[in-house]
C-alpha cells in the first residue's frame, strides 16, 4: 500500500516518560529527549519503537534487515546503505518542522575509520560502531506548545492500528515508580598522573607543529546493579539537556545529556554549534556569575574556539555552496546545570549534489571533540588514549524520510552493558593550557555522572 504522512493527536502528558513506557518493551525503543529547551532546540521529545529496517557496523562489516530480508557486507562508506534503506519515495517536507519517521540510532566515533586513513582497533566494550534504526511512526511531544502526536511515514491502517494500540495502552497505564540509582566500584582508566604525562605528549606535538589543539580524554568506569531506565530517569532529573537520548539496543543501553548540536539540516540550511570553553557552575549567585565572566573574558577559551570554527567552516566548505557558510553568533554563553559552556555557530547551504551522506562524510567526527587539524588530532588521540572512545564523541541522529537531519554530539553520554557503565570526560588541549586546570576540567564535566550514581572520587 502507499505510504503517506499521516498524524493524530494524542492527549498532552507533561510527564514525557508516560509515552515512553507504552513502548519500553519493544524492540529497539528509542526517546530522544529535550529535556532542556534552547533557543534551536525547543522541548521537544521524539518516542519510537519497532523499526522496520536496522544497520548496524560491527568490527568492520556492514549488517542490514529490512522485513524478511538480511545481508552483511564489508563496506567503506556504510551510509550510503542507510541512504538506499530510507527508500525513494519520500514526503515533501516534514510536518511543521517535526519529525514524522526515518532513521534513528548513533554512529560511535570509531565510525570514522570506515572511510578515514586511521587505524582499525577492536572496542574493549564490544559494542557496534553504527546501529540505526528505520522507525515509521513516532510520538512527538512539544512541552512549549503543550502538545503530544503520533506522525508517521506509512499507510492509513497500519497507522491507525499502531494508534488504537498505543491509546489503549497508555490508557491502562498504572502508577509510574523509579528508583534513586548507585553505582559503585568506580575507576578511572586513565590514572591522574598518566592523564597529566599524555597531556605533556600534546604539548610537545604542538610545540612541533603538528597540530593546534588535541581533545584529549579519560573514561571512567562503575558498576551498577539498578536498571538503566532508572538511572536514565535520575540523570535527566539531575541534568536536563536540550539533545538528551535514551537507547535500549537489548544488551546494552545509552543514556544521553548532550548539551552540543552536532549538523542540523533543514530545507538545504546546515548549521553546526560547538562548544569550546567551559566553567563549572556554582550555588553561590556572586560565584556563578563570576564564573561565567571569567569564561566570557578568556582569550584562551576564546582562541580554542575559534579554532574549532575555523575547523568547521572548512569541513563545512567540502560540501556547502561557495559563499554561504557564515557564523551569525560566537562565544555565546550557554548555561547547563552543572556547567557554562562557550558556544558558536556556523551555517552554510549544502550544493545540490550533497545530502546527508556526503555532509557526515565531511564533518564526522565533530571537530570540536577531535582538535586541529582534524586528522592528525585523531592519529594523536589513538597514540595517546588507553581505549576505543565508542559512542562518546560520536553522534546521536535523526534521518528523516524528508532527507532532514538533526544530530548531537554524544558527550556526557553513558554506555550500559549489563552492570558494567562507562562514562567518558574529556578537554580541548591547546598551547596556553595548563594541565592541573584541564585535568579539574574532566572532573567538572564529570560532575552530573557521579552525583547522578552517588559516586565519590576520593
Amino acid at each position: 500500500m502507499k505510504r503517506s504522512l499521516q498524524s493524530a493527536k494524542l492527549d498532552y502528558l507533561s510527564d514525557t516518560e508516560r509515552y515512553f513506557l507504552v513502548v519500553r518493551e519493544m524492540a529497539k525503543p528509542v526517546w530522544l529527549d529535550s529535556g532542556n529547551s534552547s533557543a534551536d532546540c525547543p522541548q521537544r521529545h521524539i518516542i519510537a519503537a519497532s523499526p522496520s529496517a536496522s544497520v548496524v557496523c560491527y568490527q568492520g562489516m556492514t549488517y542490514w534487515r529490512e522485513g524478511e530480508e538480511l545481508g552483511a557486507e564489508k563496506l567503506s562508506q556504510p551510509l550510503l546503505l542507510a541512504e538506499k534503506l530510507l527508500g525513494g519515495e519520500r514526503p515533501a517536507a516534514e510536518k511543521g518542522g517535526m519529525f514524522c519517521g526515518g532513521w534513528i540510532g548513533y554512529l560511535s566515533y570509531d565510525l570514522a575509520r570506515y572511510w578515514m586513513p586511521l587505524e582499525v582497533g577492536d572496542s574493549n566494550i564490544d559494542v557496534p560502531e553504527m546501529v540505526l534504526g528505520r522507525y515509521d511512526w513516532a510520538v512527538v511531544v512539544d512541552d512549549s506548545a503543550g502538545t503530544a502526536e503520533l506522525v508517521g511515514f506509512m499507510d492509513e491502517q497500519a497507522f491507525s492500528e499502531i494508534r488504537a494500540s498505543f491509546e489503549a495502552a497508555l490508557a491502562q497505564q498504572s502508577t509510574i515508580s523509579s528508583t534513586q540509582p548507585k553505582a559503585h566500584s568506580l575507576s578511572f582508566v586513565t590514572e591522574k598522573n598518566q592523564y597529566l604525562d599524555a597531556l605533556d605528549s600534546v604539548f610537545d606535538y604542538i610545540r612541533e607543529g603538528d597540530c593546534y589543539q588535541v581533545n584529549y580524554t579519560q573514561r571512567l568506569d562503575a558498576l551498577t546493579d539498578d536498571d538503566a531506565w532508572d538511572i536514565y530517569l535520575a540523570m535527566r532529573a539531575n541534568n536536563p539537556a536540550p539533545y538528551g537520548a535514551y537507547m535500549d539496543f537489548g544488551d546494552f543501553q545509552i543514556l544521553s545529556s548532550s548539551p552540543e548540536k552536532f549538523l542540523s539540516l533543514k530545507n538545504g540550511v546546515v548549521e553546526t554549534k560547538p562548544i569550546k570553553g567551559t566553567r563549572p557552575r556554582y550555588a553561590d549567585p556572586a560565584m556563578d556569575a563570576a564564573a561565567m565572566a571569567n569564561l566570557s573574558a578568556s582569550e584562551k577559551d576564546r582562541a580554542e574556539n575559534l579554532m574549532i570554527v575555523d575547523l568547521l567552516r572548512n569541513d563545512l566548505g567540502k560540501v556547502c555552496e561557495p559563499g554561504s557558510i557564515s557564523v551569525p553568533t560566537i562565544f555565546d554563553i550557554e548555561s547547563f546545570a552543572t556547567v557554562h559552556h562557550l558556544v558558536s555557530t556556523v551555517r552554510g547551504r549544502l550544493r545540490k549534489d550533497a545530502g546527508v551522506v556526503e555532509l557526515l562524510e565531511a564533518c564526522f567526527p565533530g571537530g570540536s571533540i577531535t582538535g586541529a587539524p582534524k586528522l592528525r588530532a585523531m592519529e594523536i588521540i589513538d597514540e595517546l588514549e588507553p581505549v576505543r572512545r565508542d559512542i562518546y564523541c560520536g553522534s546521536i541522529i535523526r534521518w528523516g524520510f524528508d532527507g532532514s537531519l538533526d544530530s548531537s554530539i554524544s558527550i556526557r553520554t553513558l554506555l550500559k552493558k549489563g552492570s558494567d557503565l562507562h562514562y567518558w570526560a574529556g578537554g580541548g588541549i591547546v598551547k596556553d593550557s595548563n594541565a592541573e586546570d584541564e585535568y579539574q576540567e574532566s572532573l567538572a564535566k564529570a560532575a552530573a555522572f557521579l552525583d547522578t550514581l552517588k559516586l565519590r572520587l576520593d
